[in-house]
């Protein structure tokens, strides 16, 4: 009866983590100090994304996203969209999703924006799934050797930092991302 218990306060904890209501709210202040401080660590040790950074549109960063599961899963974690190095919106991503896991791990994400197409999709959605829509491409240490300012031709392109934990996988196919408006507090 314990590990029945202990398995359905896990999944209802999973799930709670994975809904589409942004996990911790955190100040505006706060959130965008995160998502600066990351997209800084990512550009330091990432010559691709920096210069990526550099042609883009705009940048959405997710500093942190936490990840957990024991057969059925979920993710969340909030985030800052930069125009010309300034925030423009406040954006929450989430995801649910069932099969062999186990574990949990935090992590970060960055997206990069290419075009005004891809960015008006963002906005004019009211919770973008990613993998429908524009076209996406999650850039590994392999992708990035063959990008050059003029192969970049896609609408957005991802790049998943800073992972820590014990949880096989990760992807951002089938996360939503939904706007959302953090705490006024300045903590």
């Amino acid at each position: 009866m314990k590990l029945q218990s202990l398995l359905l306060a896990l999944v209802m904890g999973v799930c709670a983590l994975a809904s589409s209501t942004p996990v911790e709210a955190q100040s505006a202040y706060k959130l965008e100090h995160n998502a600066r401080k990351a997209l800084r660590q990512l550009y330091a040790n990432n010559e691709k994304a920096r210069e990526i950074g550099a042609q883009a549109t705009a940048v959405l960063v997710f500093p942190s996203i936490v990840k957990a599961g024991f057969f059925i899963g979920g993710q969340s974690g909030n985030g800052v969209l930069f125009s010309n190095g300034e925030p423009v919106g406040y954006y929450n991503t989430s995801s649910v999703s069932y099969g062999l896991q186990f574990g949990g791990q935090t992590f970060g994400y960055v997206l990069f924006f290419m075009n005004h197409k891809a960015l008006s999709y963002l906005n004019q959605s009211g919770g973008w799934e990613v993998g429908v829509g524009p076209s996406i491409v999650i850039v590994d240490t392999g992708a990035a050797k063959s990008l050059s300012s003029t192969t970049l031709q896609k609408d957005i392109y991802a790049f998943i930092f800073d992972q820590k934990g014990l949880m096989a996988g990760i992807g951002l196919q089938g996360s939503k991302i939904t706007q959302y408006t953090p705490s006024d507090d300045d903590n």
